[in-house]
């Protein structure tokens, strides 16, 4: 699959360029190509020369709202975000129309942090631009939660979290979602932390990409997972993960190859690496939730078998009950058992749910300020409305 991503703001722009990374290595490693442009739209001149794999030109680093920022960024104010990307979304247009290998596009991914400004406000303005513009691709949000000290200390997060997941609901074909939170390590510098998170974010998507692209016989897998079964499965809020069981680079001579021992062994390393896919998913959530899942085995062909297989489907099916499963094999790489899965249609995010309320008694909170009327004590379902749409 083949995608052309976006990224908005600090945040986004910092996961688009790794994706740009993740591309050349596909291409290095694999003679392939996964995404045909990466391209990066701020308000913040800093933020867009910070890049490391984006290309410079100004149809790569698309600066927005110049007259308005001065190029120093909305400083956390979203709906100028908002504003600005409908003023200059024909920027981001054209340098999509510059892109050389646009046809190939499978999709669309739009990425932003959800607790920033500019990407915040950004990301469902745009999205809703590319589904009327490109209405025969699936446009995708990649949307990262904040870390708890900015929900804590910073409440104005709670609110921009909030009214960019209700906006990007509204118009995206899927959304990933991302807690930046589970790939803290708090013993590293701020930089290395972010640079490891950004890469952590990116990593799962590398294999599941790269199977419906392979050109060569041998890597080809006997069922292949393309751009095809990906946009099947997509809908809704989404969520990724990854596992790897590494192999004994080397057998001892007096093992024999159809020992019953060797080929438990075989089965184990892939529910080891499922369970840890399931594990590491990019938020945290109930399988269950779940109504449409995918999951990809990527490993040396010697070590797929149809038991493997069997036992990975019944490993997931158990764990999302409720979902639709689609599967592949990718016989690639060496030394490991890798295994990606893809939960999708989570129908009860709780996660989510749970910024919608906060970001509802945020709402609450200012307008009993204001002397408004107080809605303390109704549902969620009846205040959704009252969280402000960065659409309009």
């Amino acid at each position: 699959m083949k995608l052309l991503v976006i990224g908005c703001g600090q945040c986004g722009g910092r996961i688009a360029d790794e994706f740009a990374l993740l591309n050349k290595k596909a291409h290095v490693e694999r003679g392939v190509y996964i995404v045909t442009n990466a391209i990066a739209v701020n308000t913040d001149v800093a933020d867009l020369s910070g890049l490391h794999y984006i290309k410079s030109g100004y149809h790569h680093r698309v600066l927005i709202g110049a007259n308005k920022t001065g190029g120093h960024g909305v400083g956390k104010i979203n709906e100028m975000g908002a504003e600005i990307a409908k003023e200059d979304s024909d920027k981001v247009i054209e340098s999509i129309g510059a892109t050389k290998r646009f046809a190939e596009t499978d999709a669309f991914m739009v990425i932003a942090g959800a607790a920033g400004g500019t990407g915040s406000g950004a990301i469902s303005v745009i999205t809703e631009e590319l589904k009327e513009r490109y209405p025969e691709k699936p446009v995708y949000n990649l949307i990262a939660l904040p870390f708890r000290y900015e929900e804590t200390t910073e409440e104005r997060s709670i609110y921009n979290v909030g009214t960019c997941l209700k906006s990007a609901y509204l118009v995206a074909d899927a959304i990933f979602l991302v807690d930046n939170q589970r790939y803290v390590r708090k013993h590293f510098s701020i930089r290395n932390n972010m640079a490891k998170i950004n890469r952590q974010v990116v990593k799962p998507f590398y294999n599941v990409l790269c199977a419906g692209e392979e050109t060569h016989a041998k890597y080809i897998g006997s069922r292949v997972l393309d751009a095809g079964d990906i946009i099947q499965t997509l809908s809704g809020w989404s969520v990724i993960g990854y596992g790897r069981t590494r192999i004994p680079r080397f057998k001892l001579p007096f093992e024999e190859k159809l020992d019953f021992r060797n080929k438990s062994s075989e089965t184990h390393k892939g529910t080891q690496a499922m369970d840890e896919a399931l594990c590491e998913l990019s938020v945290k959530c109930n399988p269950t939730d779940a109504k449409k899942a995918l999951y990809l085995l990527t490993s040396p062909p010697e070590e797929m078998n149809m038991d493997l297989i069997k036992n990975l489907s019944a490993s997931l099916k158990g764990m999302a009950t409720e979902a639709i499963i689609r599967s592949g094999d990718y016989p690639r790489g060496r030394g490991a058992v890798d295994i990606t899965v893809i939960l999708s249609e989570l129908i009860n995010s709780s996660k989510v749910m749970d910024y919608f309320s906060k970001t509802i008694e945020y709402i609450n909170r200012a307008k009993k300020r204001q002397g408004r009327i107080d809605y303390e004590h109704l549902g969620i379902g009846e205040t959704f409305k009252d969280i402000p749409s960065l659409l309009e």
